[in-house]
């Protein structure tokens, strides 16, 4: 069976790699590292944005959701116009967008502003798939494998990290602010790192960008998203709901159209459904699914008054605390999974991951009684992410030429972060659909509901890898 990194490589140029691996690899994961930090910075504070701007779980979620949304979108954009123009050009712009965007959350005062510069971050999303054409482009062919990985898992251990950070600075203040001048600065340092230590050496794929196509596509997920969000709210059954839905299948509908016919695609569709890509991409789906998810519940599941007859009355602080296994986990098997890649090839090496993953989501439904409940998930969970994540990346992109591997990778990021997206809504719709009493606090039972789905998202998404393992021998 070929090794991963010989499929990651086949279609390699010969231009010479970069003289500073290291340093390339460095700034990439810490570029990775902040942007997947930002995603998840919020949630330990979603329970007191509702308390500062009085207003429900469906709305404040959107501080969540808006910066998945919008990764969503700009992903393909921003990688395909790394594939025409360079991929360090966009990770450059994409990090100043990441700065903008946090300045704005940390002078805001009211919840349309704070959704607007979250928005603004999740632009930063793309940085994952450029940095990973980027180290397709330029690193030596022994480390294309290990480098894929490591900035893969960065958006598992920024999202675990990300909690860790916001509790240490919540405990201490009574706002948001401080929170999102801190990402501002690590942004900073994300732009300083990536300016100076990576280098454009691709080939450059050409073209005109299909604004069309974004647009088209940015409709379709704020309509299925905002349908899911309020379908509680307003009724399933709601002329509004019901409008949401069908306007996500017409523009659906006529996206594909568009992708299909335009010269220049946003998403050419072959890298979403074609053989070799429709099982990583609903396995992207899938996972992404189950990770964010689990951030968001187990961060209300934490700070929830045991009064009501669950959860640990815990901090902001307490919920990075209780995160931590699984940061320190995920960091150590996602730098191990390029030797279980070169082992097993990239499909097994995520299905074991995605299976480990799941157990842990079985754990916490079945077992959440105590921190030690919490401790045991969290510490399984990032074990079975880091791995799944690191095996995802290179998987999106094995099978496909180097001009393409910037748009490939950012298709498979696309659809991880629409699944991320999805996970956001649904949940926040089956908590606010299942209250205790006139409370307005979810029943222990929602919770359950909502572990036991992401452990059917990751378990499912183990049985797609190893049928694809099987399919396709080589991966």
């Amino acid at each position: 069976m070929p090794h991963t990194a010989t499929l990651v490589e086949r279609n390699r140029s010969p231009e010479p790699a970069v003289p500073r691996p290291g340093l390339t690899l460095l700034a990439l994961g810490t570029a990775g590292l902040v942007v997947s930090l930002q995603q998840t910075l919020v949630l330990p504070l979603l329970p007191q944005l509702m308390r500062t701007f009085d207003t429900s779980v469906s709305s404040v979620a959107w501080v969540f959701t808006a910066t998945l949304l919008a990764g969503a979108v700009a992903t393909p954009l921003l990688s395909r116009f790394g594939d025409m123009y360079g991929k360090k050009k966009m990770i450059t712009l994409t990090m100043a967008l990441l700065v903008v965007g946090s300045v704005v959350c940390a002078l805001s005062d009211s919840l349309g502003v704070l959704i607007a510069g979250r928005a603004l971050q999740g632009a930063a999303a793309a940085v994952i798939p450029l940095a990973i054409g980027i180290i397709r482009d330029t690193l030596p062919r022994e480390k294309v494998t290990a480098g894929i990985g490591i900035v893969s898992a960065t958006m598992g251990i920024g999202g675990a990290l990300g909690m860790l950070v916001t509790g240490v600075i919540a405990d201490n203040t009574d706002t948001h602010h401080p929170v999102f001048w801190i990402s501002a600065a690590m942004a900073v340092v994300g732009l300083g790192f990536v300016a100076t230590c990576t280098t454009d050496s691709g080939r450059r794929a050409g073209g005109r960008p299909d604004l069309l196509g974004a647009g088209l596509l940015a409709g379709l997920l704020v309509s299925l998203l905002l349908g899911i969000s309020q379908g509680n709210a307003w009724g399933w059954t709601d002329g509004r709901t019901l409008g949401l839905f069908a306007a996500a299948v017409v523009l659906g509908t006529a996206w594909v159209r568009v992708e299909r016919t335009v010269r220049e695609p946003l998403v050419r569709l072959p890298l979403l459904v074609g053989p070799r890509s429709l099982s990583a991409n609903l396995a992207s789906l899938l996972l992404g699914f189950a990770m964010f998810a689990s951030f968001t519940l187990v961060s209300n599941f934490i700070q929830t008054p045991e009064e009501v007859g669950y959860g640990l009355s815990g901090s902001v602080l307490d919920v990075g605390l209780y995160m931590l296994p699984s940061t320190v986990t995920m960091l150590l098997f996602s730098a191990l999974a390029g030797r279980f890649e070169a082992k097993l090839g990239a499909a097994r090496t995520l299905s074991i991951g995605s299976a480990i993953a799941a157990l842990a989501y079985v754990w916490l439904a079945v077992s959440h009684d105590s921190a030690a409940d919490i401790m045991v998930f969290s510490g399984v969970q990032g074990v079975g992410i880091g791995i799944a994540y690191a095996a995802l990346g290179t998987l999106a992109v094995q099978h496909v030429p180097m001009d393409q591997s910037g748009i490939a990778s950012g298709v498979n990021t696309l659809v991880r972060t629409a699944g991320g997206s999805i996970a956001s809504a649904a949940t926040s719709a089956i908590l606010v659909a299942q209250v205790i009493g006139n409370t307005g606090v979810p029943t222990v039972d929602a919770y359950v509901t909502c572990f036991l789905i992401a452990g059917v998202a990751a378990g499912v998404t183990a049985l797609l890898a190893a049928a694809h393992s099987m399919r396709y021998r080589a991966g």
